[in-house]
């Protein structure tokens, strides 16, 4: 009788089988079976991860606690929202998250007139658990590092319910060289708390994805956040220096301790 051969994964030139694979990663692989059928506890916990995910998504951003968290905030900070004023309409209308409310772009014209070489805003996104248990931890080490250099930081803004792009427009009005955005990722099956760090430079409207560069997965069981304020740091120096962003910015160096 034939029996069928195991079918070998390569990672790193290694052949690993889906046992051996998961190891290295949090995805259900190879899940166990009673006969033919997956056991409870995996379904179980298939469920119990997906209720996770939905709840990242409608967690209340808390700024004020983030606010709490964060030891270099300066001496002011401003929080604006986009058009997508309840969660339902942000989940249905991805075009208006990417847009600032009428009363928030009046606000932030007030500071128009500062021309800082960074802004930092932070956004629920898609997982306002994902920015509520990271983003902190993240920032108060990229900024401490900030604050060994001559750049300016512009104040940091919250947005609520805001899409990536949505740093382009908030930069350009504060006529910043460089925005970065802190958002919630959209939430997996494994990883609810994910978030992701976006920088663009020369930031204005119109501007499209392959002209931001992107730090993602950005948790504790993923690219931890200490480790990505380093990196991000490294990529935004070159980026002011080279006074490029997005797919002609290549991040070719190691990690600064």
């Amino acid at each position: 009788m034939k029996t069928e051969k195991t079918p070998q994964i390569q990672l790193n030139n290694q052949e690993l089988s889906p046992e051996k694979l998961t190891e290295y990663t949090f995805a259900r692989v190879k899940l166990p079976k009673t006969g033919f059928t997956i056991k409870l506890k995996e379904v179980l916990a298939l469920r119990a991860d997906h209720a996770a995910a939905k709840d990242a998504i409608f967690t209340e951003f808390n700024i004020e606690a983030i606010q709490n968290k964060l030891t270099h905030i300066g001496e002011y900070w401003l929080e604006v929202s986009s058009k997508a004023i309840t969660k339902e309409l942000f989940l249905k209308r991805p075009d208006l998250g990417k847009e600032l409310d009428e009363s928030s772009q009046l606000l932030l014209t007030k500071y128009s007139d500062k021309k800082n070489d960074i802004v930092i805003i932070i956004s629920n996104g898609l997982s306002a658990s994902a920015v509520n248990n990271n983003a902190a931890v993240l920032l108060n080490r990229f900024i401490s590092k900030l604050q060994k250099t001559s750049y300016q930081l512009a104040p940091i803004i919250f947005a609520k319910n805001g899409r990536v792009a949505i740093g382009d427009r908030i930069g350009e009005i504060l006529q910043a060289k460089l925005s970065i955005i802190v958002i919630g990722e959209r939430p997996g099956l494994s990883s609810p708390d994910s978030m992701s760090v976006y920088f663009t430079y020369a930031p204005k409207i119109g501007l499209t994805d392959e002209s931001r560069n992107c730090i993602s997965n950005i948790r504790s069981q993923g690219f931890p956040p200490e480790q990505a304020a380093d990196k991000l740091f490294q990529l935004i120096t070159t980026s002011l220096t080279t006074k490029i962003s997005g797919v002609h910015l290549k991040d070719d160096t190691d990690l600064i301790s």
